[in-house]
């Protein structure tokens, strides 16, 4: 949404300032549009993999939705895990295999929508409370594999978020290369009128405005916002992480979930008092 708002802002400040006092259709050379964008997807597809470039396809359309991650997703995420805690502590760990080999069908994970809407953080919970259960490894080789694993995650995540970043370096000199492409145009035609010799030079220079404008102003921010959306969605895993650890290393459920509440981002985080008022109303 606020990207949204920064492009109409970035439009306004440019092109609506200029046309105050110069001809919009003097911006209007379709084939420097053309050659820009023809670049730019060339650039693109030849400096990246297609997987690359699938996982650009999917990040983008990301960007222009509302994120999930906020305060009221990760109190239901700190309850779930108090319930599964909880279970445990009451039930021992075989009593939550069930719902760990069928979260669709899970009694404690079917109250919580918001968390296992998130395919990623749930195959990364249910995979690592299946450890558990197992009983095969202890906290510290569980913590190495997690720390990897997260690393792993944000890898990926920070693919297209690189090549979305190059892009946008890229297309300034693209602009160049499309106002060179015009002078080199102008300077075949210098037998013409001079009125017709400055049209052709500003369609030249047009190149050089939209290889800076689309830069700065457009695919620089998506990569900004493409990059905090990759940000807010590793905290989950953080969070899953130290509730675990705390639980594995022998604290209670009451403080397991507080050392997941304070790894969170202050935006998000609820108070003590708040979550703990949480937790209790939803027992009744």
């Amino acid at each position: 949404m606020f990207l949204i708002i920064g492009y109409v802002i970035i439009l306004a400040a440019s092109v609506g300032t200029y046309a105050i006092h110069g001809s919009l259709a003097a911006l209007w050379v379709p084939t420097e549009y053309i050659a820009i964008l023809g670049l730019m997807i060339g650039g693109l597809v030849a400096g990246n993999s297609l997987k690359t470039i699938k996982s650009v396809a999917g990040a983008v359309p990301g960007v222009f939705k509302g994120s999930p991650y906020n305060k009221a997703m990760y109190v239901d995420l700190l309850a779930m895990l108090y319930e599964i805690l909880a279970k445990v502590r009451k039930e021992g760990l075989m009593s939550i295999e069930n719902d760990i080999e069928n979260p669709d069908s899970s009694a404690i994970f079917g109250k919580y929508p918001s968390v296992t809407a998130d395919h990623h953080a749930m195959e990364f919970l249910t995979d690592y409370l299946r450890m558990m259960v197992g009983g095969n490894l202890n906290a510290f080789e569980i913590e190495n594999l997690m720390d990897m694993e997260i690393e792993t995650h944000h890898q990926e995540a920070h693919t297209p978020v690189h090549a979305v970043t190059k892009m946008a370096d890229g297309v300034p000199a693209f602009g160049i290369v499309v106002a060179v492409m015009g002078v080199v145009n102008v300077m075949g035609s210098v037998g013409q009128p001079p009125a017709v010799l400055g049209k052709m030079i500003g369609g030249a220079l047009v190149g050089t405005f939209l290889g800076i404008l689309l830069s700065y102003g457009f695919v620089g921010p998506l990569a900004g916002q493409m990059e905090q959306k990759m940000e807010e969605g590793g905290k989950i895993f953080q969070c899953i992480k130290v509730v675990l650890l705390a639980s594995m290393n022998g604290y209670a459920p009451q403080v397991a979930i507080e050392f997941g509440r304070k790894v969170l981002f202050s935006t998000d985080r609820p108070g003590f008092k708040e979550l703990e008022d949480e937790i209790k109303s939803r027992k009744k």
